[in-house]
């Protein structure tokens, strides 16, 4: 099983940015914790601010990957692209965001991304990653049987 994981605009910015909502681990202590906690599932990464790059890397995952998890950052709210990106690809995506978005300014509350994706984990720390990456493998694993 191989689990592509995509992050946003600003992810990169992770340990430094508002750390009292997204906490103090930088994007490559998130990446090795989700490494260290799945150790039998091939994982990639990959972190971009464009949103064009983004929607390259959906367009290309069903090729080489399994399924996807993806926090989309602030694209979360408004890329069409991103959404209509993930709608075309016919594989498993699982969306992720390190805060409670439901609870955030209103702006942030709407995503025009679940919608299109199998489940959405938000609010639980880095720790949604994780579980993003268990429910994805779980229903992998389901389909094969």
């Amino acid at each position: 099983m191989h689990i592509l994981i995509i992050n946003g605009p600003n992810l990169n910015l992770l340990g430094n940015r508002k750390p009292e909502v997204y906490g103090y681990t930088s994007l490559d202590e998130v990446n090795q914790y989700i490494r260290e906690y799945f150790k039998k599932v091939k994982l990639t990464f990959f972190q971009s601010n464009h949103e064009g790059e983004i929607v390259d890397q959906i367009h290309k995952f069903p090729e080489s990957f399994d399924g996807l998890v993806i926090n989309p950052g602030a694209l979360t709210h408004y890329s069409y692209a991103v959404r209509d990106a993930i709608e075309a690809v016919n594989k498993p995506v699982v969306e992720v965001h390190i805060s409670n978005i439901a609870g955030r300014e209103e702006f942030r509350q709407k995503s025009v991304i679940s919608e299109v994706c199998s489940g959405t984990v938000s609010g639980f720390g880095i720790y949604g990653y994780v579980l993003g990456v268990q429910a994805l493998a779980h229903n992998l694993k389901n389909e094969k049987e």
